[in-house]
């Protein structure tokens, strides 16, 4: 069959390492990272669990390096982990900021009849209540030429462009981009 999920984008965490999330039988699956939006879980690959279990204390300053998918029929965004390493004390804050992001919504009225405005209210609506409104720019566009697949919006994110996601997809993304 094949994997349902597609990759996004490159993963780039840093973070306070949490603790570990673990299935029934006590396997460390999970990573839990703070990071300033809020906790995420990242997947630890077999190959990187009994080191990581046993290098990593809770409160360390850590950065996950891996991948980050995207279930295109539920928008679910899961972060699978390549490699975890220990950087001791470097503040969050001193990080260089990040590119504004740009979503470009068709507004033709191919698009708004088929579900455009209610696309680009629920896309405001969730990046609002994600914080991330003032980290994006909004440009309604004219036609995408994509019309078999309406309503359009790309997403721009310095050099990278996703297209047909899903608002909380999009939020996902970008909050993993601003992170």
């Amino acid at each position: 069959m094949g994997d349902k999920y597609l990759t996004i984008s490159e993963l780039n965490i840093e973070g306070i390492f949490l603790g570990f999330v673990g299935d029934e039988s006590g396997k460390l699956k999970y990573l839990r990272v703070a990071i300033p939006s809020g906790d995420v879980e990242i997947k630890l690959p077999k190959e990187l669990r009994r080191s990581v279990g046993l290098s990593l204390v809770p409160g360390e300053q850590i950065r996950v390096c891996g991948i980050c998918k995207l279930n295109p029929h539920t928008g679910q965004v899961k972060l699978k982990a390549h490699q975890v390493k220990s950087i001791g004390v470097c503040p969050i804050e001193d990080l260089p900021t990040q590119p504004k992001a740009k979503i470009m919504v068709c507004q033709k009225s191919g698009c708004l009849k088929r579900g455009g405005k209610g696309l680009l209210s629920e896309l405001e609506k969730t990046l609002c209540d994600r914080g991330l409104l003032d980290k994006v720019t909004i440009e309604h566009t004219g036609c995408q030429k994509r019309c078999s697949s309406a309503p359009n919006c790309v997403v721009r994110i310095g050099k990278k462009q996703y297209k047909k996601i899903h608002p909380e997809a999009i939020a996902s993304l970008l909050e993993n981009h601003f992170t």
